[in-house]
């Protein structure tokens, strides 16, 4: 069986909350893409860790993305794995709804409801700008912090959107094809790794077991990003959107991500507030 099958789960026992009130919801949005882009989606990042898809933005996405985040990038990382001439943006929906259609893309999301448990979260969102003379990232994965020996199937899985183009001279993402099946003794070498090169608009998909960085910036010009990190419902995000989203914020984000920052249950009632469905914190908005 595929280390990144779908968990089998009891379909009733994840239909709603405890009193009935509010169903299980599925995204309308991943109805818009066929079963067979999807299973041959799922094939790819079987095969290889990870699926590069092209052509996903616009050209008015794109100019809209930018237009929304470079006025809110400033300070540079507080290391080397944040980078030190790296610009990061964190709690990007409580400052733009531009990146929204980032995080619940259709054709990821359709990924993700394979890879996942109903009710999977976000984990992070985060803009990356890669300025000129930036080192390349040291090599990692996504989902090492939860302490579970490896091989295992992901935790996690993860987006990088292309806002410019990724070349091997400005920062593209390097990656290790094949390295999401690997066990804790394997490490990847130089020769393993290649760059993700892609145009603007496209999107990096792969799971949270799959080794990558970073590359460096020995071009002129910045490399901006965004990333996109899910995990399994059951588990703590990255990002404390807890505390961190205020409810009026929530009230007008889309109903896949509310759900994915937590206003849903992960059954039988992890995720409850004061023994009811979360989503009962916003009847009042």
């Amino acid at each position: 069986m595929s280390t990144l099958a779908t968990k089998n789960i009891d379909n009733a026992y994840v239909a709603g909350d405890n009193a009935g009130k509010y169903r299980q919801t599925q995204s309308e949005k991943v109805k818009l893409i066929p079963e067979h882009v999807t299973q041959a989606d799922l094939k790819h990042v079987e095969e290889h860790g990870y699926i590069v898809i092209e052509n996903v933005l616009s050209g008015d996405e794109i100019t809209t993305v930018k237009n929304a985040i470079s006025p809110l990038l400033n300070e540079t990382g507080r290391n080397s794995f944040e980078g030190y001439k790296t610009q990061r943006l964190y709690g990007v929906l409580n400052k733009t709804r531009a990146l929204d259609r980032l995080v619940d893309h259709p054709r990821i999301l359709a990924l993700l409801n394979k890879l996942f448990m109903p009710n999977y979260l976000l984990s992070q969102l985060q803009v990356i700008n890669l300025l000129p003379g930036e080192s390349g990232q040291p090599l990692h994965f996504d989902d090492g912090f939860y302490p579970i020996p490896r091989p295992r199937a992901p935790l996690g899985a993860a987006t990088i959107w292309a806002i410019d183009d990724f070349t091997e001279s400005n920062g593209a993402t390097v990656i290790v094809p094949n390295s999401h099946t690997w066990d804790d003794n394997q490490k990847p070498t130089t020769e393993q790794a290649k760059s993700a090169v892609m145009k603007a608009g496209s999107v990096l998909f792969y799971p949270g077991t799959f080794w990558h960085g970073g590359g460096a910036n020995h071009s002129s010009a910045n490399r901006l990003a965004v990333t996109c990190q899910y995990c399994e419902p059951w588990l703590r995000t990255q990002e404390n959107y807890f505390l961190g989203t205020p409810l009026n914020v929530v009230a007008d984000l889309s109903e896949d991500i509310r759900r994915m920052l937590g206003f849903s249950i992960h059954p039988p009632f992890i995720g409850m507030v004061n023994g009811m469905h979360p989503k009962r914190l916003l009847e009042d908005m």
